[in-house]
């Protein structure tokens, strides 16, 4: 089994993920121990409010990890005009 590497520990780390079939997009934020939780939130409240995700799910792992889900609906435009 391989082991990952730990981030800097200050930063918590963003992962987007995306299904061609679903009408959401995730950002995965997790939060590693002895990270900021403090700094961890003001950056959901950022994404949050300039980005127009919400918070879907949070989950606290034994070991002291965090997990946080966040979506947004993603628009789908159809083109209007042909450009030759």
């Amino acid at each position: 089994m391989q082991q990952r590497s730990q981030p800097p520990s200050s930063f918590p780390t963003a992962e987007r993920v995306r299904d061609p079939q679903d009408p959401y997009e995730y950002l995965v934020v997790t939060v590693y121990p002895g990270q900021s939780l403090a700094q961890a939130r003001q950056g959901l409240v950022e994404h949050a409010e300039y980005g127009k995700w919400e918070l879907k799910r949070t989950v606290k792992y034994s070991g002291g990890l965090y997990r946080y889900w966040l979506r947004r609906r993603v628009m789908r435009v159809e083109r209007t005009m042909q450009v030759y």
